[in-house]
């Protein structure tokens, strides 16, 4: 079992491209590009159970990192300790290391701040009792911004990327669980955005979301991997190919291969189960 110990300081990570380049052009990745994230044996067990098995893997600055596989492969459980969230649930044990920007985050007693800047969206949408605007407003206020034209800039901001200010901008004093599902998930999606997160994880967002709106979507996060990194889970294996720089497949608790995504889709693989999941022969 993970142990906590003394208390550090989550360090900047590099300045961002973005800053050079434009968010329109994020930049080429290579393989010596910095790691954002690295995972070295990472063990889960539910009350001695195997879930996860002896991952070990790598998300480089601003990209796009797809995990595909089927269910009980072992996904959501990956995301959940990433930042942490395994302390939320009874009888989940972790072994292994996970370094955010160098620093192992199971040395940190402030976990608020590791999550502030990990931000996760959840299948199901997870709405807070709150009006539309504070629901996006929450972060920044705790984060210190007072002024109520820059809350309503960040707001607008957060909104319109998660391809919803349009519908909602003449109700933003509406409780946002009057929303339907799928606008509570792209509610969600911009209460997430609203804490400027380095590392965005999303765990099939799109199972809420009708297909118009998950292109929409996409096209956003296409566009805030010059911003930040992002890992995206999804059991739709065509949205890791039109979304993902590198794609990891799971399978039975095990990561059996990691590669870059167009090479995977064109059956340059390692492992025929790969090849096998990808083309629909189970699933």
């Amino acid at each position: 079992m993970v142990t906590m110990a003394t208390a550090q300081s989550i360090p900047e990570s590099p300045a961002s491209d973005s800053e050079s380049t434009g968010a329109s052009e994020p930049r080429r990745l290579s393989e010596t590009t910095p790691a954002k994230l690295a995972v070295k044996d990472l063990t889960i067990s539910y009350a001695g159970t195997p879930a996860l098995s002896d991952v070990s893997l790598d998300v480089r600055e601003h990209e796009i990192f797809g995990i595909i596989g089927p269910a009980n492969a072992g996904k959501t459980s990956f995301l959940k300790c990433l930042n942490l969230m395994n302390t939320f649930t009874a009888g989940m044990e972790v072994e292994g290391q996970i370094l955010f920007n160098g620093l192992d985050t199971h040395r940190l007693k402030n976990v608020y701040a590791l999550r502030s800047r990990i931000g996760v969206v959840f299948p199901l949408p997870v709405g807070l009792p709150l009006t539309i605007y504070e629901n996006v407003a929450l972060s920044p206020r705790l984060r210190g911004v007072k002024n109520k034209a820059d809350l309503d800039v960040v707001v607008e901001r957060c909104l319109t990327r998660a391809a919803l200010w349009d519908e909602v901008k003449d109700r933003l004093n509406s409780l946002g669980s009057l929303l339907s599902g799928g606008q509570q998930q792209r509610l969600t999606i911009a209460r997430a955005l609203s804490q400027e997160p380095e590392l965005l994880m999303l765990d099939e967002f799109s199972i809420a979301v009708d297909p118009v709106t998950t292109m929409r979507i996409e096209e956003v996060l296409m566009e805030l991997r010059s911003e930040m990194t992002i890992i995206l889970v999804t059991n739709l294996v065509q949205q890791a190919r039109r979304l993902a720089d590198r794609t990891a497949f799971f399978l039975e608790g095990k990561c059996v291969e990691i590669g870059e995504t167009g090479a995977l889709f064109e059956g340059n693989v390692q492992d025929q189960r790969t090849s096998d999941y990808i083309e629909g022969k189970f699933g």
